[in-house]
């Protein structure tokens, strides 16, 4: 439950809430660790995320949690491949792995979501099945696995196991504003003639706003959609997004020759 908790919560670190703000002559970026490899560090982070998991399955005992420690690590594993090559889609654009870079790289509608919508899809759908959400909880299936790699857990270190899945949600969302929804930009905000403090407010609340959009997307999309068969998520992951995230690839790479974006 602690390797879970630790590597929800240290994502954090690189995510941009809003611009740079200047504080007596001194500018001040809203994110934690302005990093240059921080899309790296995001990925290499959520990978470490199926450890967590396999071992609380495999240190409860139980045959049930076993199964539900494994079937995590293979899904999750599975769409890392897909997610890996969407983000590939989103650097090839911005030419940087800084997330403030990839952001400002956005500007106006130039969103990634609308440049490429396919590379857009293919995230989403992978980071629902690396948050272990409906359709994509197949680790906890009841009838199945009867709790899932927390069967045996009570108390507190179940508890850590949920705050960590909740806390996964949130970055997940944010990584998806952050790659594809333009981050904290409100098309053409700065053509307004704001004053800079009011500026950085609306920029923060717009951010914001994008991540309970998609925690809304998240929760109805739980209530809405039955859970897939294991055999049908594997199918997915592979001869689905895959190809398509592999597709997108190509089509960024076109876009990029081409039209020199």
């Amino acid at each position: 439950p602690v390797i879970a908790l630790f590597v929800a919560f240290t994502t954090y670190a690189v995510i941009p809430f809003g611009p740079s703000v200047t504080v007596f002559g001194f500018k001040v970026p809203l994110v934690v660790a302005d990093i240059n490899i921080g899309i790296l560090y995001v990925l290499a982070l959520t990978s470490l995320g199926v450890y967590a998991i396999t071992l609380a399955g495999w240190s409860s005992g139980s045959k049930y949690s076993l199964l539900g420690g494994i079937r995590a690590s293979a899904q999750m594993i599975s769409y890392e491949v897909s997610m890996g090559f969407s983000v590939g889609g989103v650097l090839l654009l911005a030419g940087s792995l800084r997330p403030v870079a990839i952001i400002q790289a956005q500007s106006g509608w130039m969103w990634n979501a609308i440049l490429q919508p396919i590379g857009f899809i293919t995230f989403l759908v992978s980071a629902f099945a690396e948050t272990n959400r409906l359709p994509f909880d197949l680790p906890e299936a009841e009838p199945e696995l009867v709790g899932g790699f927390h069967t045996e857990y009570s108390g507190m270190k179940f508890a850590a196991f949920y705050l960590a899945e909740y806390a996964n949600m949130i970055i997940a969302s944010a990584m998806i504003v952050t790659l594809y929804l333009g981050g904290w930009q409100f098309p053409y905000l700065n053509t307004f003639g704001l004053s800079t403090a009011l500026y950085v407010i609306i920029s923060i609340l717009t951010f914001c706003t994008k991540i309970a959009a998609l925690l809304f997307l998240f929760i109805w999309i739980r209530w809405t959609l039955p859970r897939f068969r294991y055999d049908q998520l594997m199918n997915l992951g592979w001869k689905v997004m895959f190809p398509l995230s592999l597709l997108n690839l190509i089509w960024v790479a076109f876009l990029v020759m081409v039209f020199k974006l």
